[in-house]
Protein backbone atom coordinates (compact mmCIF):
# COMPACT_ATOMS: atom_id res chain seq x y z
CA UNK A 1 0.00 0.00 0.00
CA UNK A 2 0.89 3.83 -0.21
CA UNK A 3 3.09 5.49 1.96
CA UNK A 4 2.63 9.18 0.86
CA UNK A 5 -0.39 10.43 -0.78
CA UNK A 6 -0.96 9.53 -4.55
CA UNK A 7 -2.75 11.52 -6.51
CA UNK A 8 -4.14 10.30 -10.30
CA UNK A 9 -6.17 12.16 -12.79
CA UNK A 10 -8.19 10.90 -16.07
CA UNK A 11 -9.42 13.05 -18.59
CA UNK A 12 -12.50 11.64 -20.17
CA UNK A 13 -13.94 11.88 -23.58
CA UNK A 14 -16.33 9.80 -25.70
CA UNK A 15 -19.65 9.76 -27.49
CA UNK A 16 -21.05 12.86 -29.05
CA UNK A 17 -20.54 15.53 -26.25
CA UNK A 18 -19.65 13.19 -23.41
CA UNK A 19 -16.29 14.28 -21.50
CA UNK A 20 -14.94 15.57 -18.15
CA UNK A 21 -12.04 15.15 -15.72
CA UNK A 22 -11.93 12.66 -12.60
CA UNK A 23 -9.21 12.75 -10.00
CA UNK A 24 -7.98 10.47 -7.79
CA UNK A 25 -6.29 10.79 -4.32
CA UNK A 26 -5.02 8.23 -1.85
CA UNK A 27 -4.27 8.54 1.59
CA UNK A 28 -1.61 5.99 2.98
CA UNK A 29 -3.69 2.70 3.86
CA UNK A 30 -6.42 4.36 2.74
CA UNK A 31 -9.18 4.31 0.06
CA UNK A 32 -8.94 5.59 -3.21
CA UNK A 33 -11.54 8.79 -3.44
CA UNK A 34 -12.23 9.27 -7.02
CA UNK A 35 -14.44 12.80 -7.73
CA UNK A 36 -15.07 14.77 -10.47
CA UNK A 37 -17.35 15.61 -13.07
CA UNK A 38 -18.47 14.07 -16.28
CA UNK A 39 -21.04 15.84 -19.18
CA UNK A 40 -22.90 15.17 -21.68
CA UNK A 41 -24.72 11.95 -20.90
CA UNK A 42 -27.98 11.09 -20.90
CA UNK A 43 -30.31 11.63 -17.42
CA UNK A 44 -29.85 8.68 -15.36
CA UNK A 45 -28.01 5.97 -13.75
CA UNK A 46 -24.49 4.89 -16.11
CA UNK A 47 -22.28 2.01 -14.93
CA UNK A 48 -18.71 3.27 -14.14
CA UNK A 49 -16.04 0.54 -14.16
CA UNK A 50 -12.25 0.63 -14.09
CA UNK A 51 -11.45 -1.36 -17.45
CA UNK A 52 -8.60 -3.50 -17.47
CA UNK A 53 -6.25 -1.83 -20.15
CA UNK A 54 -5.11 1.75 -20.42
CA UNK A 55 -5.43 1.76 -24.47
CA UNK A 56 -8.11 4.30 -26.44
CA UNK A 57 -6.43 3.57 -30.03
CA UNK A 58 -9.73 2.16 -30.82
CA UNK A 59 -11.65 4.36 -28.86
CA UNK A 60 -13.15 3.03 -25.42
CA UNK A 61 -13.94 -0.69 -26.84
CA UNK A 62 -10.01 -1.10 -26.44
CA UNK A 63 -9.90 -1.01 -23.24
CA UNK A 64 -10.72 -4.60 -22.40
CA UNK A 65 -12.83 -5.73 -19.96
CA UNK A 66 -13.38 -5.02 -16.06
CA UNK A 67 -10.21 -4.81 -14.10
CA UNK A 68 -10.45 -8.36 -12.16
CA UNK A 69 -6.83 -9.41 -10.53
CA UNK A 70 -9.05 -11.66 -8.31
CA UNK A 71 -10.85 -13.34 -10.70
CA UNK A 72 -14.49 -12.75 -9.30
CA UNK A 73 -17.72 -12.34 -10.92
CA UNK A 74 -18.94 -8.65 -11.01
CA UNK A 75 -20.96 -7.22 -8.36
CA UNK A 76 -21.72 -4.31 -6.74
CA UNK A 77 -19.06 -1.93 -5.14
CA UNK A 78 -20.16 -3.24 -1.77
CA UNK A 79 -20.39 -6.65 -2.03
CA UNK A 80 -17.70 -9.45 -1.43
CA UNK A 81 -17.67 -10.92 -4.70
CA UNK A 82 -16.72 -8.20 -7.08
CA UNK A 83 -14.36 -7.24 -9.90
CA UNK A 84 -11.93 -4.60 -8.51
CA UNK A 85 -13.10 -2.55 -10.92
CA UNK A 86 -16.34 -2.21 -10.19
CA UNK A 87 -17.84 0.90 -8.85
CA UNK A 88 -22.13 0.64 -9.76
CA UNK A 89 -23.26 3.70 -11.28
CA UNK A 90 -22.85 7.28 -11.46
CA UNK A 91 -25.80 9.40 -11.72
CA UNK A 92 -26.68 12.14 -14.29
CA UNK A 93 -29.32 14.90 -13.63
CA UNK A 94 -31.47 16.01 -15.90
CA UNK A 95 -28.77 18.61 -17.50
CA UNK A 96 -26.79 15.82 -18.76
CA UNK A 97 -24.23 16.42 -15.64
CA UNK A 98 -22.85 13.60 -13.14
CA UNK A 99 -20.90 14.66 -10.25
CA UNK A 100 -19.11 11.77 -8.60
CA UNK A 101 -17.59 10.76 -5.39
CA UNK A 102 -16.56 7.54 -4.57
CA UNK A 103 -14.52 5.98 -2.41
CA UNK A 104 -12.61 2.48 -2.47
CA UNK A 105 -10.23 0.22 -1.59
CA UNK A 106 -10.31 -2.09 -4.03
CA UNK A 107 -8.76 0.38 -6.51
CA UNK A 108 -5.25 1.34 -5.09
CA UNK A 109 -2.81 3.96 -6.48
CA UNK A 110 0.20 1.70 -5.95
CA UNK A 111 1.40 -1.67 -4.87
CA UNK A 112 0.50 -5.07 -7.59
CA UNK A 113 -3.30 -4.60 -7.82
CA UNK A 114 -2.66 -0.56 -8.84
CA UNK A 115 -5.05 1.33 -11.59
CA UNK A 116 -2.12 3.64 -12.81
CA UNK A 117 -2.33 3.21 -16.76
CA UNK A 118 -5.79 1.54 -16.44
CA UNK A 119 -8.90 3.20 -18.03
CA UNK A 120 -11.75 4.55 -16.34
CA UNK A 121 -15.16 3.87 -18.46
CA UNK A 122 -18.27 5.40 -17.96
CA UNK A 123 -21.23 3.43 -19.65
CA UNK A 124 -24.62 4.33 -21.73
CA UNK A 125 -26.61 1.97 -19.49
CA UNK A 126 -27.42 1.52 -15.88
CA UNK A 127 -24.90 -1.36 -14.14
CA UNK A 128 -27.29 -3.90 -12.59
CA UNK A 129 -24.48 -4.88 -10.04
CA UNK A 130 -24.42 -8.59 -10.83
CA UNK A 131 -28.04 -9.02 -10.13
CA UNK A 132 -30.40 -8.51 -12.90
CA UNK A 133 -30.59 -12.04 -14.50
CA UNK A 134 -28.98 -10.78 -17.41
CA UNK A 135 -26.56 -13.50 -19.30
CA UNK A 136 -24.00 -10.68 -19.02
CA UNK A 137 -24.88 -9.40 -15.34
CA UNK A 138 -21.99 -11.94 -13.83
CA UNK A 139 -19.57 -10.35 -16.53
CA UNK A 140 -20.35 -6.17 -17.26
CA UNK A 141 -23.49 -5.88 -15.52
CA UNK A 142 -25.28 -5.54 -18.55
CA UNK A 143 -24.16 -1.19 -18.25
CA UNK A 144 -24.41 -1.37 -22.39
CA UNK A 145 -22.67 0.81 -24.67
CA UNK A 146 -19.13 2.55 -23.44
CA UNK A 147 -20.05 6.50 -24.19
CA UNK A 148 -17.07 7.75 -22.30
CA UNK A 149 -13.53 7.20 -21.22
CA UNK A 150 -9.94 7.94 -19.67
CA UNK A 151 -6.68 6.48 -18.83
CA UNK A 152 -5.38 7.17 -15.63
CA UNK A 153 -2.04 8.66 -15.19
CA UNK A 154 -0.17 10.09 -12.50
CA UNK A 155 -0.59 13.35 -11.28
CA UNK A 156 2.08 16.13 -10.53
CA UNK A 157 2.34 16.84 -7.28
CA UNK A 158 3.05 21.06 -8.02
Amino acid sequence: MATATIKAVALITGDAHVKGSLHFIQQPHGPTHVTGRITGLSPGLHGFHIHALGDTTNGCISTGPHYNPLKKYHGAPFHEERHAGDLGNVIAGSDGVADISIKDMQIPLSGSHSILGRAVVVHADPDDLGKGGHELSKTTGNAGARVGCGIIGLQSSV
